[in-house]
């Protein structure tokens, strides 16, 4: 059972590599992972929401289908909290390039 939950953690840390790199599968994952607590996450919609919200952007077709089904189960607060964050995630790794070039 630990090495299971281990080897979840690790797809999930894993992913959320990719995704910082602008993955659209990791970010399909990662909704996949969140809508349905596997990968050693619990059940979180709004991160399920942003994930799948990503991959849309990304171009990921099943992404696009995915979040509006989860989109069914939520409140406007909750999606609209769902695109806060993403756009945040957007933000924030566009920056991450930028602060590496500075601080070589």
């Amino acid at each position: 059972m630990a090495n299971s939950l281990k080897s979840a953690q690790y797809l999930i840390e894993s992913r959320l590599l990719d995704a910082a790199r602008g993955d659209a599968s990791a970010y399909f994952d990662l909704g996949v992972a969140f809508s349905t607590g596997t990968g050693g996450v619990d059940v979180d919609l709004i991160q399920a929401h942003k994930w799948f919200n990503l991959a849309a952007l990304g171009g990921n077709v099943e992404g696009q289908q995915c979040r509006a089904d989860v989109s069914n189960e939520m409140s406007r607060d909750e999606i609209a909290e769902a695109q806060r964050q993403a756009r945040a995630w957007l933000d924030e790794t566009a920056r991450r390039p930028a602060a590496r070039r500075f601080a070589a």
